[in-house]
């Protein structure tokens, strides 16, 4: 537009000095497209008057057209986004929110999944925006921001969920995080994964229900594995999920009621009872009650005990 108008600028009169020069051209081209149109630059010759009619009408209609288009698309994109946002908040609720989507977070994440959880209840809060985008492919709700923002733990709907898992890079941001989820939701369980032993404390001080510290983690499996590679190879078949052994819980049957937990025929290492743990040796537990669950080892292939026969008739 300023080029035509440069061009010809002998077909334009300014009302000011009678001359068209460069920042007149970009003073008359501005006001134009933008369909401002003060008048004291004016097209006088049947040239300029022509190429204004067949040139530059045209780009001032394009001009509307992108601008008020743009304009559209963005509140059309802000519609739709809050209109999903409210129907996912009205529908989230006992969800498991995962702070960090890194390592530990997406191991975290396949083995909620391994046990049943859904997709659609997990959510997954980052602030690195390639993790957000990785959580978005694999089909999960996904929030970019800082988890010790509070405003951010509300968009992840923090205050309904039911177990949070706390995965960050740094031990002090664990604190925080862990803080503003136990002051949004004081019911919900919180699993903080952390580097230093030191820390432990801290983190149970702050609200967090379990503690992992995955540096000392490591270093006893490396330790293991260095002092017996058998023992190491079945710790981390232990800990691998889908193949080989697993640790698992499951509920005391009806028929073992009454029983040791050595009578029964899985390998037994804890019973819960009232929320505690007890060593299977444990002479609190010495004999199985009813409502009493057990932390075994088992095949991972194995049946689940929902689908096995007489779970239903009344034995558990």
């Amino acid at each position: 537009m300023v080029l035509i108008v440069v061009v010809d600028r002998d077909g334009y009169k300014d009302t000011y000095d009678g001359e068209v020069g460069l920042i007149d051209s970009i003073y008359y081209a501005t006001v134009t497209l933008t369909t401002t149109g003060y008048g004291d630059i004016t097209p006088v010759t049947p040239t300029a008057r022509l190429v204004n009619a067949f040139v530059v009408t045209p780009l001032r209609i394009s001009f509307l057209v992108v601008l008020v288009g743009t304009t559209l698309e963005v509140l059309a994109n802000e519609g739709r986004r809050i209109m999903r946002d409210s129907r996912w908040r009205k529908r989230m609720k006992d969800h498991t929110v995962v702070v960090g989507y890194g390592t530990k977070g997406r191991s975290a994440v396949q083995t909620l999944l391994s046990n049943g959880v859904k997709r659609e209840e997990i959510v997954v809060i980052d602030p690195r925006a390639q993790a957000v985008g990785d959580a978005g492919n694999d089909q999960m709700a996904a929030f970019h921001g800082d988890a010790t923002n509070r405003t951010v733990l509300r968009r992840a709907e923090v205050i309904t969920a039911r177990e949070v898992i706390v995965t960050t890079d740094r031990d002090d941001s664990a604190v925080l995080v862990t803080l503003a989820v136990r002051q949004l939701n004081p019911n919900a369980h919180i699993v903080v994964a952390v580097r230093e032993e030191d820390n432990v404390p801290l983190l149970r001080q702050s609200g967090a229900d379990a503690v992992v510290t995955s540096s000392e983690a490591v270093g006893r499996l490396l330790g293991l594995s260095a002092v017996s590679p058998n023992l190491g190879e079945v710790m981390e078949d232990l800990l691998t999920y889908g193949e080989g052994l697993e640790v698992a819980e499951r509920p005391v049957l009806g028929r073992e009621v009454g029983k040791s937990p050595s009578s029964v025929p899985d390998r037994v290492v804890s019973v819960v009872r009232d929320g505690k743990v007890y060593r299977y040796y444990d002479s609190n537990v010495s004999v199985l009650t009813a409502g009493d669950k057990l932390i075994v080892v088992r095949p991972s292939k194995e049946t689940p005990w929902a689908e096995r026969p007489g779970a239903d008739d009344g034995e558990e």
